[in-house]
């Protein structure tokens, strides 16, 4: 496929690395990446916390794994290579008790499956000599594991994408996809059309609205899970050098409470996770009808929601009790109190929820014609960003290559 027409749909770190690869892989082709904002990474990728997953939890030989070990290290070289800034601040999973502890072995051995450098066990004693305000009777040390300023990644990525000869084009909402011949003809909120020989979704919170204009299933639904976050006080952020993490509880589908230090200095408590009444709603005071009552009619929510109903209404509590959400982050750093923290940012997470009513955990692609659309892209998806890029586009361009 050489000399032809692609769109990205999608202005986040996956669209704009799949745009950025797309160019690299064939110099030839006429790139454009289509967002609907008027600037990039204004969802997900601008929102989240910034964490460089090192690869520590997730089954090994999986796509999630192989992904994320593979994006750290093209990450850590583009920002090397490109003055973005990249911090190895080093992650503490802290087990409060001995069920916690035997959970963490388990987590090591995953750990160093999926290859994660310099990861190990400490005991109580060293704990604290890692983290001297955090307290807990184990915890697994990730030296390497980082943070990183995504947007300005994101940025960097758009820019090069311009320099080799394509289009980023902001406030470029597609409306309409449709198959005309061997192309892909996009309708845009604006009236006009443009016609492509192959485009790729990249559309985060509206991944499965986008591929369904191009015929795609239903199966799985984007529900959107907002998480919000406190910050600590700047005279407080001394309480953590580095990530402070629960271990994960296989009963419950999000993680919990956690301290994250940014690469602008802050410092993140939280988050926890609502359910969002809006895709792009990120407080309680935005409300989008269609954006609601598509969520709570999907079979699999319904049926999430009886299984998780109690842990849901304890995050919600979290969302209006500050004392309680403060109180999840005290019992790994006791010092903390409701004083030192400050409202923070908020995130919506694109979550996939097959009508099963599981999690979608893993990375999922699907293809209708000469479109290909990324239906799940979970945590640590902007980690892996560069890498998903080199899969999606291996798989895009060979099998464009091959359709007649």
């Amino acid at each position: 496929m050489t000399g032809k027409r692609v769109a990205v749909i999608g202005g986040g770190i996956v669209g704009a690395a799949v745009a950025s690869k797309l160019q690299q892989v064939d110099p030839r082709l006429e790139v454009d990446l289509l967002e609907k904002e008027q600037t990039l990474a204004a969802h997900q990728t601008g929102r989240n916390s910034g964490v460089v997953h090192a690869g520590l939890y997730y089954t090994p030989g999986s796509l999630k794994a192989q992904l994320c070990r593979r994006g750290v290290s093209l990450l850590k070289e583009f920002c090397e290579n490109n003055n973005v800034a990249y911090d190895e601040c080093g992650k503490v999973l802290v087990a409060l008790d001995e069920v916690e502890r035997e959970r963490l072995s388990a987590i090591m051995e995953r750990a160093v499956a999926n290859g994660v450098p310099g990861v190990r066990l400490v005991d109580d004693a060293e704990l604290q000599e890692i983290e001297p305000h955090v307290r807990g009777v184990a915890g697994l040390h990730s030296p390497h594991t980082a943070i990183v300023d995504y947007p300005g990644v994101t940025r960097e990525l758009a820019d090069q994408v311009l320099a080799n000869g394509g289009r980023v084009r902001t406030g470029h909402e597609v409306t309409s996809i449709r198959e005309a011949g061997s192309e892909v003809v996009l309708g845009s909120a604006a009236g006009g059309e443009d016609a492509y020989d192959l485009v790729i979704v990249c559309a985060g919170l509206q991944a499965d609205r986008v591929a369904a204009m191009a015929g795609d299933d239903a199966d799985p639904r984007i529900v959107p899970f907002r998480g919000e976050y406190y910050l600590l006080r700047e005279d407080r952020r001394d309480l953590v050098r580095g990530l402070v993490y629960p271990v994960p509880d296989p009963r419950y589908p999000f993680l919990g409470v956690h301290l994250t230090p940014r690469v602008d200095g802050e410092v993140m408590v939280g988050p926890n996770a609502v359910l969002a009444l809006a895709r792009e709603g990120y407080s309680w005071g935005k409300l989008s009808g269609r954006d609601l009552r598509e969520a709570v009619a999907w079979p699999g929510f319904r049926r999430f929601a009886r299984q998780h109903w109690k842990t849901g209404v304890g995050e919600m509590w979290g969302s209006v009790s500050k004392r309680r959400f403060v109180g999840a982050a005290r019992r790994y750093v006791p010092e903390i109190t409701v004083d030192d923290v400050i409202p923070g940012p908020s995130g919506v997470r694109a979550q996939a929820l097959g009508r099963d009513g599981e999690l979608v955990d893993d990375f999922r692609l699907t293809r209708r014609g000469h479109v290909l659309s990324v239906r799940n892209a979970p945590s640590p998806a902007a980690t892996s960003s560069l890498a998903i890029a080199e899969h999606i586009v291996g798989l895009a361009l060979d099998q464009d290559a091959s359709t007649p």
